[in-house]
């Protein structure tokens, strides 16, 4: 089944939902506090507007032409408010740039009439600018408009404060969850590798978690349990089995007169003496001490072991200082399971097998290569090749066998910290891919 090419583990799925939910969570407070914040501020700010207007208005109302002059020069000095004759040639630009200014100047208008004007700047000069009018004459009345909106500064850092304490809230308590569930994948990942020793805390508060960790213990025991008893059985099937073959081998060459009969007995008793050690080999323990081995002496090795070039002759191409983390005797049952495959089966009828063993490396890893020339296999019985006592078509088993050889060395291969990958090559035959982790 294809794995999907993005994919997200527990945490970070946990993480980003939590924070995003938290951010948003965060984000509508903040604009909810903005929005119940603006509208009072927007009408105290109006009613203190509305009174300098019309405190101005008054001031000047009730004054002739010439005292107004004298007014208007006494507000012209000062700091916080200042009026000024409005010109026909002014230029002003609105104020009602967002949603504090857009309230303010609607309370404005509707407290000194529709015709009032607000303006964050005149002639080029900042501020916050009401125009209203006296009889025929109009003025200007500027102010700050500092203490009349709302600060945002002391806004946006909160709001940043915020968003750091949610993201790390959402990472402690994602982490805080997933703890459990990684420390499961981890002794469940260990028990898949043959450490049924692995156990988790049962003495946790959460009676959720303590449940599953005392079902684990409890499977991780029954586990062990069961593969101690079937190492114990196959030793015995093993022995009892071997020890009436040999016999049955010494009465075929003291009883059997014809020479013929006797080499068929002999060669029946050698398979099924293999196919006993085939299942021993499948059932072997899995604990295994990595070291570095050369890779090309141990190939040329397992190669020496087939030595009729008529039924397989085995090309070597690999560096000679080349070392991978392995067992030797380990992976040197890989190789060999892999030459008698290809002896049996990688090959058209009347012809002898060919394999090539090559070699590539990518980063820390070593990608070896063994490939036959034979008929190849179906693509739609590739995936099952490893799979325990099964075989693919008619025309890669001619020969008798348990149907355990690739399925040896996909366990091996896994004991070994590897991947195993096979494959139809191009141009015909199989091919089988083990990666190790390079030594050096």
């Amino acid at each position: 089944m294809p794995r999907p090419q993005i994919a997200l583990n527990l945490f970070w799925r946990t993480f980003a939902l939590l924070a995003l939910l938290l951010l948003g969570g965060v984000l509508a407070w903040q604009q909810t506090f903005k929005v119940l914040e603006a509208e009072p501020r927007a009408l105290e700010a109006a009613q203190q507007l509305a009174g300098l207007v019309n405190l101005s208005r008054v001031a000047l109302a009730d004054t002739d032409s010439i005292n107004r002059v004298a007014v208007l020069s006494s507000l012209a000095r000062s700091e916080a408010v200042q009026v000024r004759l409005a010109e026909a040639h002014d230029s002003w630009q609105p104020y009602d740039m967002n949603a504090f200014a857009k309230q303010l100047a609607a309370e404005l208008r509707s407290k000194l009439g529709p015709s009032t004007l607000v303006a964050r700047s005149v002639n080029g000069a900042s501020g916050l600018w009401v125009r209203f009018s006296i009889g025929d004459e109009a003025y200007w009345l500027q102010t700050s408009p500092t203490p009349l909106s709302i600060s945002s500064s002391s806004n946006v850092l909160w709001l940043l404060i915020a968003l750091v304490a949610t993201v790390l809230g959402s990472a402690a308590i994602t982490r805080l969850i997933n703890q459990p569930l990684r420390e499961l994948s981890i002794a469940a990942h260990r028990i898949r590798e043959g450490e049924y020793e692995s156990r988790l805390d049962e003495s946790t508060r959460t009676s959720e978690i303590r449940d599953v960790n005392m079902g684990f213990n409890r499977m991780a025991r029954e586990l062990a349990k069961m593969e101690e008893d079937r190492t114990v059985m196959l030793a015995g099937i093993s022995h009892d089995l071997r020890t009436p073959l040999a016999r049955l081998r010494l009465e075929a060459e003291m009883s059997v007169p014809d020479e013929q009969a006797r080499q068929f007995m002999a060669q029946d008793i050698d398979q099924l003496d293999a196919i006993i050690h085939k299942f021993m080999d499948y059932a072997r323990p899995s604990e295994l001490q990595l070291q570095p081995v050369g890779l090309r002496s141990l190939v040329e090795r397992e190669a020496l072991g087939f030595r009729n070039p008529q039924q397989l002759s085995i090309s070597v191409e690999l560096p000679s200082d080349l070392k991978v983390w392995a067992d030797e005797t380990e992976l040197g049952r890989v190789l060999l399971n892999l030459f008698e495959n290809a002896r049996r089966y990688g090959h058209e009828p009347e012809q002898g097998a060919r394999v090539e063993v090559s070699c590539s490396q990518s980063g820390p890893w070593v990608a070896l290569q063994v490939r036959d020339f034979g008929p190849g296999v179906p693509a739609d019985k590739l995936a099952r090749l490893t799979t325990p006592f099964f075989r693919g078509d008619a025309a890669r088993t001619a020969a008798t066998g348990a149907g355990l050889g690739l399925a040896i060395v996909e366990k091996s291969v896994q004991r070994l910290g590897g991947q195993l990958e096979i494959g139809n090559a191009e141009g015909g035959g199989l091919f089988a891919i083990i990666r190790l982790q390079k030594a050096g």
